[in-house]
């Protein structure tokens, strides 16, 4: 796991640029008293914005950035660029939606849209064809790693009694940086992968004991659900949680629905996938709303009750 001292440190290298995001108390109807770390209060509407910082702080910026993103990490690593004034180049898959590209374009980086394949495998290979820039990896380096696990100092410092965390899966960047805090400073929490049914990997991974593909299918939740997860990541995922809860897409519209309605928060596929993963479970539990970058059509339509 990323060692506790790396991600105290990354929480002073990002202190003041990335904002320490709320803990606050949503009201259900279930035996769980659920807590929401609203991460989508970030400058760029997602929790990437630590991970980017971090991992551009320790890095040699001058030929520039390039990164492989549906578009949150992109926003970070946009974000991190203009402050260095160094050019940002964005490898989004054709599937990114606008909003995201929108944000990314006002943040003054370069998008190229690829097919969904190519974009995995520019994550796969660290690199571009065509692009000599530093590529600031969007969860498999260990400084993003770190800056994401700043995310469990916050929440046991507003709730040392946690009883359970639930985490949005998508490369396991996130995951893996709160699981290692966590771990090393209050190892009973019980830590959930929360997935989407849409693509489900690391839950069949866990179950067959090895990284496996699955059919994947893609849907309003963009920021997580995929095809597979990396050996590296799989690992991490295996020695750190205690599981991944899989949530449908009807579940996670709902759980988008219930966050606007009851607590006033923006969230998109993403982010709401941890409420919807929390339903079953008791004691006190966090449900990280991993970012609140959502189409505003897409929003619409959920608030009238539909599923996009």
């Amino acid at each position: 796991m990323i060692p506790l001292a790396a991600i105290e440190r990354a929480r002073d290298v990002i202190a003041g640029r990335a904002l320490r995001t709320p803990l606050v108390r949503l009201e259900t109807d279930g035996d769980a008293e659920l807590y929401l770390k609203l991460e989508c209060l970030q400058p760029i509407g997602s929790f990437k914005l630590r991970g980017a910082l971090n991992a551009m702080a320790h890095a040699d910026l001058s030929g520039g950035v390039v990164t492989a993103s549906a578009g949150n990490m992109a926003q970070g690593v946009a974000w991190g660029a203009r402050e260095a004034g160094v050019p940002c180049t964005v490898i989004v898959p054709d599937t990114a939606p606008q909003t995201k590209l929108d944000a990314i374009a006002r943040l003054g980086a370069r998008a190229i849209s690829v097919p969904f394949a190519q974009w995995w495998q520019a994550m796969d290979d660290h690199a571009f064809p065509g692009v000599d820039a530093l590529f600031v990896h969007p969860f498999d380096d260990d400084d993003v790693i770190a800056g994401n696990g700043t995310i469990g100092l916050e929440l046991l410092e507003d709730l040392p009694d946690v009883d359970a965390v639930l985490l949005p899966f998508g490369g396991g960047g996130l995951a893996a940086g709160v699981a290692s805090a966590l771990r090393q400073t209050r190892p009973e929490t019980k830590l959930y992968a929360a997935e989407v049914d849409t693509g489900a990997p690391l839950a069949a991974s866990l179950a067959a004991g090895r990284p496996r593909p699955v059919e994947y299918t893609p849907s309003f939740v963009d920021g997580i659900s995929g095809p597979s997860v990396g050996e590296r990541m799989f690992e991490l995922a295996r020695e750190l949680l205690d599981g991944s809860r899989v949530a449908t897409i009807d579940e996670t519209a709902s759980a988008v629905r219930l966050l606007a309605q009851r607590a006033r928060v923006v969230a998109e596929g993403a982010g709401a996938a941890a409420v919807a993963a929390a339903h079953g479970l008791s004691g006190k539990v966090v449900a990280i709303v991993s970012g609140g970058n959502i189409d505003p059509q897409t929003l619409a339509r959920i608030l009238q009750g539909g599923v996009p």
